[in-house]
């Protein structure tokens, strides 16, 4: 956990499927950069892939590493940014999904309230709620 102005701070990092379902997590300090931790959650993604991610994430070296692999980033360009990539609004529009599951996450008291103080416990409550989501999903499509 991070300490801030605020006080204690973490961010909630994760990687969706195309169905919102989570498959990766990561929790970073609340006052760390968003694209330091991209490029360990980002190792899965491969050849034919799409990676649609937000602006905190608009980074040369990121989309340099997906087009290595095959994969595309459709990232949302800074505003301060010179040369602009290709950017697809329509395909930007699935990034919904990322913003669903973490409005499903935050359904779980143990990660609204952050009652832990230590970051492992508090991920492995994520880890939890995530495992619960699944199961609806699992249980929804049978």
């Amino acid at each position: 956990m991070g300490r801030s102005r605020g006080g204690l701070t973490t961010k909630i990092h994760a990687l969706v499927d195309a169905e919102g379902l989570p498959i990766a997590l990561k929790l970073t300090e609340g006052q760390a950069h968003d694209g330091r931790s991209a490029r360990d959650m980002l190792e899965d993604i491969s050849r034919g892939q799409i990676l649609l991610a937000d602006r905190a994430y608009d980074a040369d070296e990121l989309r340099q590493s997906l087009k290595k692999r095959g994969a595309w980033g459709n990232i949302k360009a800074m505003p301060n940014r010179r040369n602009i990539p290709a950017f697809s609004p329509f395909l930007y529009r699935q990034r919904n999904l990322v913003e669903r599951f973490f409005n499903k996450l935050k359904h779980f008291r143990s990660v609204a309230t952050r009652y832990d103080k230590r970051a492992d416990n508090f991920l492995a409550g994520i880890k939890l709620a995530s495992f619960r989501i699944w199961c609806r999903y699992n249980e929804s499509m049978t």
